[in-house]
């Protein structure tokens, strides 16, 4: 089949452009307005997929080619996102705009043209746990009932709305209240995927090297950023939030499934994450610094960690879950579907590209003032 895909130059964009290339016969239309992530797949004389996979370079808000590109396929997959914390608070009409507004012509494409559509949500749908209201020494914080996340029954519970930080997570709700809307009412066939955490290489960006100098990433990137420039790592709010990682080689298998399966993925809201791999952000920067000093071969420096507030890393307006856990029951039930990567391993790899990556670039970088 043909796959429209858009923002296939992203990080999941390119996992899934080249698991698609080389396992499967299908063609991709690759809607982005970058391509550097998927440059490799692009070559005119790529064995095997030469000809299987199209760049358009195109930004979904103002280009008339959009519709005619989901109407020449037979799914659509919609990556496009604002999806990074520090911009929740400082662009918050921009990632409104973005996570719903522009999404808005693709589900209607799609649902008047009758496509199949993949569209990626987030787990910051779900916002706070219950457990997070309840008194801190109360024994139920620890009873499953009250943090695991799930998605036919877990509540959406988001913070005031001057806490600007709930932007994404309620564009991204209401666009998925939309799409579930339009297969109701108009039989829209439709799948959300919801991302827990997706690592591995070309995530995000490293500031001042493939990103803005003065851009925030998200939570594994600053560390890595961090690590590679020998700078402590900053733990907002002391590192307390509880986080799951997965690697992306593992989800993409998850979302190939959902595109070869349509009769057990259609009209399904999924959580994508690995359960297993659940840390405080505290945890994880102690678990990147023992992995990083394995892969650089380099003494970690005397003081690795450092505690910042968040006002003072993201500004005012910041506010966070402090546990996202994803019940896994729909998609191994649906899907047959489990993450298999530990989270050593998936850090091993990540670190390892970044380190092979930019660890060069970001030594000349630093250099670069003294020499003048």
């Amino acid at each position: 089949m043909t796959i429209c895909m858009i923002g296939a130059g992203g990080f999941i964009g390119s996992h899934l452009c080249e698991k698609l290339m080389s396992e499967t016969p299908h063609t991709v239309l690759a809607v982005d307005v970058y391509n550097d992530k998927i440059k490799h797949l692009l070559e005119p004389d790529s064995p095997p997929w030469a000809g299987r996979i199209q760049f358009h370079r195109l930004n979904i808000k103002n280009d008339s080619r959009l519709e005619g590109l989901i109407k020449c396929s037979d799914m659509t997959i919609n990556l496009a996102a604002i999806c990074t914390p520090a911009d929740y608070n400082t662009r918050p009409l921009d990632t409104i705009y973005s996570n719903f507004i522009d999404a808005l012509p693709v589900v209607k494409y799609c649902s008047e043209n009758n496509k199949r559509l993949i569209h990626f949500s987030t787990c910051e749908v779900y916002g706070k746990t219950i457990g997070s209201f309840l008194p801190k020494d109360s024994p139920l914080r620890q009873d499953p009932a009250y943090y695991i996340l799930k998605e036919d029954t877990s509540p959406c519970i988001f913070g005031s709305v001057e806490k600007q930080r709930w932007s994404y997570a309620c564009a991204k709700q209401l666009i998925e209240r939309l799409i579930y809307a339009e297969g109701a009412e108009n039989g829209l066939e439709f799948t959300i995927v919801r991302p827990f955490n997706w690592i591995g290489p070309r995530m995000d960006f490293i500031p001042g090297i493939d990103g803005p100098s003065e851009g925030v990433p998200r939570v594994l990137a600053c560390f890595s950023n961090n690590l590679l420039r020998r700078e402590p790592l900053k733990l907002v709010d002391g590192g307390e939030s509880q986080r799951t990682f997965i690697y992306i080689k593992d989800a993409i298998e998850a979302v190939l499934l959902m595109i070869e399966n349509p009769a057990r993925a259609s009209g399904h809201i999924f959580n994508v994450g690995n359960p297993n791999n659940e840390v405080t952000v505290r945890q994880l920067a102690e678990m990147m610094t023992q992995v990083y000093s394995k892969v650089s071969g380099e003494d970690a420096i005397e003081t690795p960690t450092i505690d910042v507030s968040s006002k003072e890393f993201y500004g005012e307006g910041y506010d966070d879950s402090d546990k996202r856990i994803p019940d896994m029951t729909i998609i191994n039930k649906q899907l047959g579907w489990n993450p298999k990567t530990s989270l050593w391993d998936l850090l091993e790899s990540t670190l390892t590209y970044q380190h092979r990556t930019y660890a060069e670039a970001i030594k000349q970088a630093i250099a670069k003032p003294s020499a003048n």
